[in-house]
């Protein structure tokens, strides 16, 4: 009798990951994005991504240091297939249990009217810098409500698709694009980082990769992890979909 449930298990599973089928026949697809704007997105990720050929998706706040002090270098790396993502203008948070959250700053304080007045003005200052009139959004912190209204409905009018994070989906069944989960990294070995790739390949659905610091500082991940997890990626191609979180998204909500 357990050698027929098990049999059954398998065979409702390889059933479930036929349902979606990703470009070439790739069994899963791997994304890897990057929060806040920081400098060693610049320094660190994006020439290890270029180095295997991976494209990434960079949430810039529009009030990141980096993003004031090296603009050309970001419109450098938009202009070589990375996306440059909404992550609002000064990363409002809900402030409960976050003691670095400003009042100002606190999601709880806003309206509305408040937030998605923020969105789209970050949304024209990034397309000063890469000219595109698309892209996707993260959630900053994850939290989706200003005040008591829940905006995701707003986010689906401006944009294509959004990321906040939980865990991998077990399908591609009812995939959501607006509300997409994700991994906020910090400080994983490289078999984790490995772990959650294979689960997304066993499961035939998507791993999406939230990294903030990149080799030192905050949410981090080290250089040579990171690096490592890109040669993973790479040796295990046939088997595994990258592009930008917006381009994926936009593969996904075409073919399901």
């Amino acid at each position: 009798m357990k050698q027929f449930v098990s049999l059954l298990f398998l065979c409702v599973s390889l059933v479930s990951n036929a349902q979606f089928t990703w470009p070439d026949d790739k069994k899963a697809a791997v994304v890897f994005t990057y929060d806040d704007g920081l400098d060693g997105h610049l320094d660190i990720a994006v020439p290890q991504l270029d180095e295997f050929g991976f494209k990434g998706t960079f949430y810039c706040t529009g009030n990141s240091q980096s993003l004031n002090n090296r603009i050309e270098d970001w419109r450098a790396i938009a202009k070589n297939g990375h996306e440059l993502g909404n992550h609002t203008l000064f990363h409002p948070c809900v402030g409960e249990n976050r003691d670095w959250v400003k009042a100002e700053y606190d999601l709880t304080n806003y309206t509305l009217d408040q937030i998605v007045a923020e969105i789209q003005t970050a949304n024209t200052l990034l397309k000063a810098i890469d000219g595109k009139t698309e892209r996707s959004f993260a959630y900053t912190c994850g939290d989706y409500k200003a005040g008591n209204d829940d905006f995701t409905g707003n986010i689906e009018e401006i944009f294509g698709a959004a990321r906040l994070d939980g865990p991998i989906p077990g399908t591609m069944d009812d995939f959501n694009v607006v509300k997409v989960s994700s991994w906020d990294v910090d400080e994983p070995t490289i078999e984790e980082l490995i772990a959650y790739v294979d689960e997304a390949r066993a499961k035939g659905t998507i791993a999406v990769f939230m990294f903030h610091s990149v080799g030192g500082g905050y949410l981090n991940v080290g250089e040579e992890q990171h690096r490592a997890l890109l040669e993973y990626v790479n040796e295990n191609s046939d088997d595994l979909y990258n592009d930008t979180f917006y381009n994926v998204m936009q593969y996904v909500r075409n073919n399901r």
